[in-house]
């Protein structure tokens, strides 16, 4: 990853593009993080820096905590996260680092935690099909064979109801169609993972690095210069000479 942000999310609403399209965005509020650590190659072996989201109350810290975050000067914060890349290595200890990073249009992946859904079935939870709604049928909403008799217990990867929800998801791909400054609020398109006031984490696209890595000034063609004006001026001396 090369930039990141946290921030927390706070709806959805829709706007009207330039070209008169309505787009369904999420609006994610993504308050100044904070630089509180940079890894290093030497001590660490590898290159990141640790960014702190939310401040909390003081007596929620424990003194390791307060004499970590006393190094980059800062207050406890709720949320901590790493981030890789060397866009965001520069900036020191201490550091802000807003939503100026992204710029509109950009590609971006969002991480959430998904909303929890308490224990379901195996129709919600997997999508599986019901069985016949008739009076007649004994099984309308059951999990199904538990497997064949052979080996007298259920098979791991069989699909049961349980818990549902509460997971990281990420969805890759979405751009960023504003950049508020002023209110550090990004609109992304689409829909994001998670509920409102979650945390979310907002990187620059995985898979969009492969194609802006690319510089179109290195497959230009070089045009070598055309050769009509040298000949016009070759006339223009011969026919000099002969007058």
């Amino acid at each position: 990853m090369a930039k990141g942000i946290l921030g927390t999310k706070v709806g959805m609403t829709q706007i009207f593009n330039e070209e008169g399209k309505l787009v369904p965005v999420t609006v994610v509020s993504c308050d100044p993080n904070i630089v509180l650590q940079k890894k290093t190659m030497e001590n660490d072996g590898y290159e990141a820096i640790q960014l702190g989201f939310k401040t909390k109350r003081v007596k929620l810290a424990n003194k390791p905590e307060l004499g970590h975050l006393a190094k980059a000067n800062s207050a406890p914060k709720r949320y901590l996260r790493e981030v890789r890349g060397h866009e965001l290595y520069n900036f020191e200890v201490g550091q802000e680092i807003s939503v100026n990073i992204f710029n509109e249009g950009e590609t971006v992946d969002v991480t959430g935690t998904s909303k929890g859904k308490g224990f379901q079935g195996s129709i919600k939870r997997h999508n599986q099909h019901t069985g016949p709604m008739a009076h007649g049928s004994h099984y309308h909403r059951g999990p199904g064979s538990m497997g064949s008799i052979d080996p007298n217990h259920v098979r791991k990867g069989k699909l049961l109801p349980g818990h549902m929800g509460v997971d990281t998801v990420t969805i890759q791909n979405l751009e960023i169609v504003k950049v508020d400054t002023e209110r550090n609020i990004l609109l992304i398109s689409g829909s994001v993972p998670g509920p409102r006031k979650g945390l979310v984490f907002v990187r620059h696209g995985i898979k969009a690095e492969s194609i802006e890595a690319l510089n179109p000034a290195d497959y230009v063609v070089a045009v070598e210069e055309p050769v009509v004006e040298e000949t016009v001026v070759v006339e223009t001396e011969a026919q000099e000479a002969q007058e």
